[in-house]
């Protein structure tokens, strides 16, 4: 039991939410082919699970041809993006300083665009880094369309952010992840991600590859086409 418990406390919270609430669901839709085979580990029956694809990328799918004229002022033409928000990255101010300094010597080879989550703005307030020396170039948080217009061009997404990771592989943009490992394992076996952990060189020698263009060449995962909603619907009214 003990064992059990240490094992599980390991678990992200997200994690543990979906063990909770895939035991107690009657159906189970599933975004890759992945996801079906954790379920049978885990002991769920095969009549309860559907492969249907990914419900989030119906949205980009949707959204991409509007996010071209949402695309904030003065973005230079080549330039990597960042996101940080989560509390690992975040909270550890002594690691956020690392980073931040690593971020800003990168961007002498390339521009970064950093929309700062309200958590992370505060956090560096925290450590005296409130952007007015940065020569990283800070942006409020942006709407979706604007963020996506600024993922499809960006040359390279930095980030901790679980969704980006599945929305660059679909628009095969390199992802570098800045965590010791994801809930979307299908963007490193499929697409574009790059689990970096939080190792600056790592980072450093990925962005280093990417500019030189040795970009990891990545697939869209089956199914990820704009029609996974249509697919539940399918599936619910023959119930």
């Amino acid at each position: 039991m003990e064992a059990g418990l240490r094992s599980f406390d390991r678990l992200m919270p997200e994690e543990i939410n979906r063990l909770v609430t895939d035991q107690l669901a009657d159906l189970l839709f599933t975004p890759s082919e992945d996801g079906d085979r954790n379920l049978n580990r885990e002991g769920i029956p095969r009549e309860k699970v559907h492969l249907v694809g990914n419900v989030m990328i119906d949205t980009l799918v949707r959204m991409l041809p509007a996010c071209q004229t949402h695309l904030p002022a003065d973005v230079p033409s080549r330039f990597a993006l960042v996101t940080l928000h989560r509390p690992s990255n975040v909270d550890d101010l002594d690691w956020l300083k690392y980073l931040l300094q690593t971020l800003e010597q990168i961007s002498s080879d390339l521009t970064i665009v950093f929309p700062v989550h309200p958590r992370t703005s505060q956090r560096m307030n925290d450590i005296g880094l409130n952007g007015s020396t940065s020569r990283l170039r800070l942006l409020e948080p942006q709407p979706y369309l604007a963020f996506l217009a600024l993922q499809q061009r960006a040359a390279v997404v930095i980030t901790d952010s679980g969704g980006i990771q599945e929305e660059t592989t679909y628009l095969n943009v390199p992802c570098l992840t800045v965590r010791e490992n994801t809930e979307r394992p299908i963007t490193v076996e499929m697409g574009t991600n790059i689990l970096v952990g939080r190792d600056p060189e790592r980072i450093r020698k990925e962005l280093e590859m990417i500019l030189a263009g040795q970009t990891k060449q990545g697939q869209v995962p089956p199914l990820w086409d704009g029609h996974a909603a249509e697919r539940i619907a399918e599936i619910v009214a023959r119930l």
